[in-house]
């Protein structure tokens, strides 16, 4: 019965023994008349305002039965169509009808509500007054089409930030735990959407397992409802953000074959959220291990290959995360992922994208073996002219071409040439592998990134590069034309309070030392950066033994700098005994250059007793 005909029927009486008995009230048979003319004239009529709005206030709050049933049945007809935001004065008649103990009543009063909480001040005054109360009530009902629109209109409450807390510490998830075990679909969808939206911020999130939820999420993964399947991924791929909540969701022993099986669903976002749960989940060991186990990998490559970019996204992002483990990264380029994480480095999909496959890359770079395939695939050429060609944008030297990667103008953000940098500088530790590198002009793409204008990783993973190019240097013939630039970084990381940036300087320092070109010669004669050096050495000395004692996250890098510290040690003292044996040669050289070199060695001298 429509709104319409319960006014009809309530104003005619009803027929008892052949006598139509007077039913309502004065105030409420006029209150009826009205509604009928309104809904007459709905198109012309505010309801929420005025004398409409007071005329169905005054159905709402009588204690005839009838008169609530057309009251709610009205609000919920005009909401259906008109949905804006309102004030307490349409909201309290509706809240009240919620605690009417009548079935219909509280059908039509929960979708009346669930219909104006689309609005966000709607969502926010509905909380305030006191709404979630009667509607946690409803959701007990054994009344279906009652337990589904106030679970809907909790869903539509949850949608809003500020609101998540308060559901959360209402009592309310308990209730949607148990209605997500619905055998009505309807109620199912709703439950579980209103959970699935529950699990952004970290706190509700954990309410949320505590109320029960790992496991009947992880059992509607199998649903033949493509909505419910949606909610509940998406919802297990949130909660799997917190650490805590992965060790409880290990505990789950079909979970990983189940979102397996559903990267390969023909609904796009049902395999996007499954590969992003992987992704989260994929962020500790035992699923990094797991999923390639289950036989993740062949779904996640036919991913890579979708003309969708948050699916390639999706998929990145998570044989990112498995590429962690180093038992993985024989079968993830077995499996043929190598070739398409180097197309998408280059790619117009996104930087984001970009990004994770070069983090990938770099992964699988941990071994001899990969590296070689790296670098035979193409990959650091690659990864080299996409940063000279960045640099020339930056510097106004660029000019795109038919082979060019990049527009004219067009330079990469410092995320990307991070993970650029981090790559080459894993690529640069193989002895085989450097030599083609510098053909391959590395130098050109990685020494002014060095510069100021960089962002502090930036440099550091340029840095670290080149410390790694000088390894067992052959031909020192870039590093002294860019010499420059070298003093320029080192001088600033040498000074750095940060002591993975000391830790880079001395290490690429001592490589110079060991050469056997110009470089420790070049080296000797810059007393400006060899006294910052013995400085920081004296620095050291006095320290070291004190920071060793530390049980901290340094205590590594430490025992490294006190090797390198040693060996730099032993190296400017030979430095210096060449140059002293060089100036015994050539005492009766007046040469200005003799002298300054002198004063350099004297100046050595001075700084070593500092």
């Amino acid at each position: 019965m429509n709104c319409l005909s319960q006014c009809f029927s309530i104003c005619f009486g009803r027929k008892r023994n052949d006598v139509y008995e007077p039913l309502l009230q004065e105030n409420e048979r006029d209150a009826v008349t009205e509604l009928l003319q309104y809904l007459e004239n709905r198109k012309r009529t505010d309801f929420f305002q005025g004398d409409p709005l007071r005329t169905l206030s005054t159905l709402a709050y009588s204690e005839n039965i009838d008169l609530k049933r057309s009251a709610a049945l009205a609000f919920a007809e005009i909401t259906e169509k008109d949905v804006r935001e309102v004030n307490r004065d349409t909201l309290e008649p509706i809240m009240y009808l919620l605690q009417t103990n009548d079935s219909e009543v509280q059908r039509a009063a929960a979708a009346a509500l669930g219909n104006l909480a689309v609005t966000v001040p709607n969502k926010l005054l509905i909380v305030q007054l006191g709404g979630l109360e009667p509607l946690i009530q409803l959701m007990k009902s054994s009344n279906v089409e009652v337990q589904c629109n106030a679970v809907g209109c909790i869903t539509n409450l949850a949608t809003h930030n500020e609101n998540k807390g308060k559901i959360a510490r209402s009592g309310a998830l308990v209730e949607l735990v148990k209605l997500a075990k619905s055998k009505d679909i309807r109620v199912q969808r709703n439950a579980t959407g209103a959970l699935l939206n529950m699990t952004h911020t970290e706190d509700n999130r954990h309410q949320l397992v505590n109320a029960g939820a790992i496991p009947l999420l992880v059992s509607l993964l199998n649903s033949n409802d493509k909505d419910v399947q949606y909610y509940c991924i998406t919802a297990i791929s949130n909660i799997a953000v917190d650490a805590d909540n992965r060790v409880k969701l290990a505990n789950e022993s079909k979970l990983i074959q189940y979102l397996i099986h559903l990267m390969n669903s023909q609904i796009p976002k049902i395999q996007c959220q499954a590969a992003l749960a992987l992704r989260n989940l994929a962020s500790d060991e035992k699923f990094q291990i797991e999923i390639v186990e289950c036989g993740g990998l062949p779904p996640l490559l036919e991913l890579l290959k979708s003309n969708t970019q948050q699916i390639i996204l999706a998929a990145v992002a998570c044989i990112r995360n498995i590429s962690i483990h180093s038992v993985n990264e024989k079968p993830i380029v077995e499996a043929g992922f190598l070739k398409l994480l180097i197309e998408l480095i280059s790619s117009d999909k996104g930087e984001e994208i970009q990004c994770h496959a070069l983090s990938t890359i770099r992964n699988l770079a941990a071994s001899d073996y990969n590296k070689k395939l790296i670098v035979k695939e193409g990959a650091a050429e690659i990864i080299i002219n996409l940063l000279i060609e960045s640099n020339n944008n930056s510097s106004g030297k660029g000019k795109a071409t038919s082979s060019s990667y990049l527009a004219n103008g067009q330079t990469y953000g410092p995320i990307i040439k991070s993970e650029m940098t981090a790559a080459l500088a894993i690529l640069a530790l193989s002895d085989e592998i450097r030599p083609l590198l510098f053909k391959i002009r590395i130098c050109d793409a990685i020494f002014p990134l060095t510069g100021e204008n960089e962002l502090l990783e930036v440099q550091a993973n340029a840095a670290s590069c080149i410390g790694n190019l000088a390894i067992h240097l052959e031909d020192d013939s870039p590093f002294v034309e860019a010499w420059p630039q070298i003093v320029n970084y080192l001088s600033r990381f040498l000074e750095s309070r940060d002591l993975t940036l000391q830790h880079i300087a001395l290490w690429t320092i001592l490589q110079f030392i060991e050469s056997d070109g110009s470089l420790k010669l070049l080296l000797s004669k810059t007393s400006a950066l060899v006294n910052k050096i013995l400085k920081l050495l004296k620095v050291f000395n006095d320290n070291l033994e004190k920071s060793s004692n530390n049980n901290n996250a340094n205590n590594n890098t430490i025992q490294e700098i006190r090797r390198i510290i040693t060996n730099i040690s032993n190296g400017l003292s030979s430095m210096e005994s060449e140059d002293e044996s060089r100036d015994d040669d050539d005492e009766d050289d007046d040469d200005d250059g003799s002298n300054d070199e002198a004063s350099t060695i004297s100046n050595q001298e001075q700084s070593t007793n500092y």
